[in-house]
């Protein structure tokens, strides 16, 4: 996983992009490209799997920028998350519902 955000950051370093990459501009960029992957679920719920796997992978590569540009070690704090989660929903209650943590 490393690897890949090494690339991600080596193509916005070769062209100088960095400086663009401001977090406000990041979180504006992640919002857009999570629309886009919306959109195309907007009418129905049949897809076209390519377009979708690029709007998705536009989405994770602004977000593995924003970490960078806010020194977040990404994927140490999404190992946190689930740790968090795994503790907020306990298998034997979360099982099989879609109930959220408070209410189990």
């Amino acid at each position: 996983m490393y690897e890949l955000i090494r690339r991600i950051i080596q193509f916005r370093d070769e062209r100088d992009w960095k400086q663009f990459h401001s977090p406000e501009n990041l979180a504006k960029s992640i919002n857009i490209e999570a629309g886009e992957l919306l959109e195309h679920f907007q009418w129905n719920s049949s897809y076209d799997k390519k377009a979708v796997s690029e709007e998705l992978a536009d989405v994770m590569n602004y977000c593995f920028l924003m970490a960078d540009s806010l020194n977040i070690d990404i994927i140490e704090e999404m190992h946190k998350k689930i740790d968090q989660n795994e503790a907020k929903y306990p298998v034997d209650k979360a099982k099989g519902v879609s109930t959220k943590y408070n209410k189990l």
